[in-house]
């Protein structure tokens, strides 16, 4: 049986220009190329989830608007159970991508600044796109709670399972169970402080390293509520990032559970 998993978080229409290098402040540039992919950081931790296996509910709020649509797509496809409230308007995220795959990200918050807080129970995954009671709630009365602490900001919460890159570890660091990212140099993780487990990713071209994150995280999480060992869950995490760094845009390049087989077994 599938695991399940419930995600409570944001909902976004990413709309990527690419460009050879990012500008500096007051410079403009010429980009080479525009693409709109559905994203948000729950929605794609959501998708990710899916893909490799569980069987995922997403939480969150779009508006009625034209974008609406096309940033559910993802979730839509694969096969997420929606619970969605309309909200103001359709968040979105303006993300400018390099040529080596460097970017940087502004996101305009939209219905997500507006998801009602709801305890789902079972087992949780939230991040920090949306508001901190909506983040109190999802924990409540959750069996596992998972938190990808990012964007960082102080929270007074400690989940079973805190997700965090090296620097959002600086803002917030308390939890059960702490997975700690370092790019391309892997992760760790801290079990009350002690590391426990480390890994690698396997080598890949950088393309696009958007969702690299969710991949990451959703991957951690599915890989232990399958009862995987940390060192084996870790692992598996670290190739789902490098694997969605290796591809273009959010959603369309998180990699199925076969995909993260194929690159561990390669």
């Amino acid at each position: 049986m599938p695991v399940e998993l419930t995600v409570v978080g944001s909902i976004n229409l990413d709309l990527v220009a690419r460009v050879e290098r990012l500008p500096r402040p007051g410079e403009t540039l010429t980009g080479t190329d525009f693409e709109r992919f559905p994203g948000g950081k729950g929605a794609n931790q959501a998708v990710a989830a899916a893909k490799l296996g569980a069987r995922v509910k997403m939480i969150g709020a779009v508006g009625a608007d034209a974008f609406a649509d096309d940033a559910l797509a993802g979730l839509r496809h694969a096969g997420v159970e929606l619970h969605l409230q309309s909200e103001d308007v359709t968040g979105v995220a303006l993300i400018l991508v390099t040529a080596d795959g460097e970017n940087q990200i502004v996101v305009i918050p939209g219905a997500n600044a507006r998801i009602r807080p709801q305890s789902p129970g079972g087992a949780v995954l939230a991040q920090l796109e949306a508001p901190d009671e909506v983040v109190f709630a999802a924990a409540e009365g959750a069996d596992f709670f998972a938190l990808n602490a990012a964007p960082a900001r102080p929270i007074d919460i400690e989940p079973d399972l805190l997700i965090v890159n090296q620097l959002e570890y600086e803002v917030v660091s308390r939890g059960k169970l702490v997975a700690v990212t370092y790019g391309a140099a892997g992760a760790a993780l801290f079990e009350n402080g002690v590391e426990v487990a480390r890994a690698t990713p396997p080598r890949v071209e950088v393309e696009d390293g958007t969702a690299a994150g969710d991949a990451f995280a959703a991957c951690l999480v599915v890989s232990l509520l399958e009862g995987r060992d940390k060192s084996e869950a870790l692992r598996r995490a670290c190739a789902a990032g490098a694997l969605a760094a290796s591809r273009r845009g959010a959603q369309p390049s998180l990699p199925a559970a076969r995909d993260v087989e194929a690159i561990l077994n390669a």
